[in-house]
C-alpha cells in the first residue's frame, strides 16, 4: 500500500529533525572538547624533553647582561646559618677513619647534620673522602629551616652524634654554648619567617577547556619543560644543578588520562620560590610576562590563588616589594638563590 503524500511529508519531517539533532549534537561535542596543541607547531609530550623558544637566552633576559650564579662547590657549613664544633686531632686522621665513623644519617631532628676535614694536602676544607687526610675536623647543625628553629633536645642530639664521631676519630669537640645558639636559631627562624615568599599566579579558563598536550605546547613558548611527575613543568634555571626558576603544576589526573586529548583543564599554577631563585634570573619579570601572554592566547584570566584577580597595578605592588625583598636578604648575606638562602629556605 503507498503512503499518502502526509506520511511521506512526515517522514521527511522526521528525517530532518534527526538530522539537526545529530549536527547540533556534533557541534556541542565539538564545542565542549579542550583545546588542542597545533599538529604544526612543535612540542614536547610528557615525560620528555620540552621544547625552549628558538632564541631564548636566560642570561641576556629583556635585553640585559647578567651574571648567573653557578652551583656552589664549597663546603655547605657556614657561621651564618650554622652551629659548628671544631674538633681537634692529635695528629692527621685518614679519609677512610672519617667515613666510617659518620653517623647513618645526616640529620638532626628536622635539620642537616654535616662533618667537614680539613685536607692536609689541598689546605681545604671538604666532606671526607677515602685517601684523603685531614688535619682537623668540624661537625655542624642547621640552625632553622621551613621546618622551624633549632631546639635544645636537636642540639643535645647533634652533641651525641659529634662526640660519637670524635671518639672513633680519637678527636676533642669544642661545643658553643646551647643556650646561644638555640637563641641564635629563634631570631634567624623568625627572619626566615617574615622573609619567606612563595607566589603563585593562577591561570583560569575564560571559555574553553585545555588538552594537557595544549597547556605544554603553550607553555614551552616561554622555556617551561615537563617534569618526571605528570601534571608538572619547569623552567629550567641557567647553571645545571640549581633549582627551576618557574614551576607550573594543574590537574595530574587530566595528564595521567588513558586519552589526555579529552581530559579537560580549566586551570594551571605558575609558582615561584623566591629564596631559591637568584634575582639575577629575572623570575618575577618572566612569571608575570608568561602568565600575561598565556591568559591572553589562552583566554583565560589571571587570579591569585584565592581567585580574585589579579590586574597590571596588583602586579606592579608585588613586583616593588619583590625587590625590597631581595635588598633585605642581600643584606643579611642570604641573597635569594644563593647556597645559604636556599639551605635555609628549605
Amino acid at each position: 500500500m503507498s503512503m499518502s503524500n502526509l506520511q511521506i511529508g512526515l517522514a521527511m519531517v522526521g528525517g530532518l529533525v534527526l538530522l539537526a539533532m545529530g549536527l547540533h549534537g556534533a557541534w556541542t561535542f565539538r564545542k565542549n572538547l579542550p583545546r588542542q596543541a597545533s599538529p604544526d607547531e612543535p612540542h614536547s609530550q610528557f615525560g620528555m624533553t620540552g621544547v625552549v623558544e628558538p632564541g631564548f637566552d636566560a642570561a641576556a633576559f629583556d635585553g640585559k647582561k647578567f651574571s648567573l650564579p653557578g652551583p656552589d662547590k664549597k663546603p655547605s657549613m657556614d657561621a651564618l646559618i650554622d652551629v659548628m664544633a671544631a674538633i681537634a686531632l692529635d695528629g692527621p686522621a685518614s679519609g677512610d677513619a672519617a667515613l666510617a665513623a659518620m653517623p647513618s644519617t645526616r640529620r638532626v631532628g628536622s635539620k642537616p647534620f654535616a662533618i667537614e676535614g680539613f685536607n692536609q694536602a689541598s689546605q681545604h676544607w671538604e666532606v671526607p673522602l677515602a685517601g684523603q687526610r685531614y688535619t682537623t675536623f668540624q661537625a655542624g647543625v642547621q640552625l632553622a629551616n621551613r621546618s622551624g628553629a633549632l631546639n635544645d633536645i636537636e642540639y643535645s642530639e647533634f652533641v651525641v652524634k659529634t662526640q660519637a664521631f670524635c671518639e672513633a676519630v680519637n678527636g676533642t669537640p669544642d661545643f658553643p654554648e646551647m643556650r646561644e645558639e638555640v637563641a641564635r636559631a629563634r631570631e634567624l627562624d623568625q627572619f626566615a619567617s617574615d622573609h619567606d615568599a612563595q607566589l603563585c599566579f593562577v591561570l583560569r579558563a575564560r571559555h574553553a577547556a585545555w588538552s594537557p598536550g595544549y597547556v605544554q605546547q603553550r607553555a614551552a613558548r616561554f622555556g617551561f619543560v615537563a617534569g618526571v611527575i605528570p601534571g608538572r613543568l619547569a623552567i629550567p634555571a641557567a647553571q645545571p644543578g640549581l633549582p627551576p626558576v618557574l614551576n607550573m603544576s594543574f590537574d595530574s589526573q587530566a595528564a595521567m588520562a588513558d586519552d589526555p586529548a579529552l581530559s579537560a583543564i580549566r586551570e594551571l599554577v605558575i609558582s615561584l620560590d623566591v629564596a631559591q631563585v637568584s634575582r639575577s634570573e629575572q623570575p618575577f619579570t618572566r612569571m608575570r610576562e608568561a602568565i600575561l601572554s598565556l591568559a591572553e592566547s589562552m583566554e583565560g584570566v589571571v587570579t591569585d590563588d584565592n581567585g580574585l584577580p589579579l590586574p597590571a597595578e596588583a602586579m606592579d605592588v608585588i613586583g616593588a616589594e619583590l625587590s625590597h625583598l631581595y635588598d633585605t636578604l642581600d643584606q643579611r648575606d642570604l641573597s635569594a638563590g644563593s647556597t645559604l638562602a636556599r639551605r635555609l629556605f628549605s
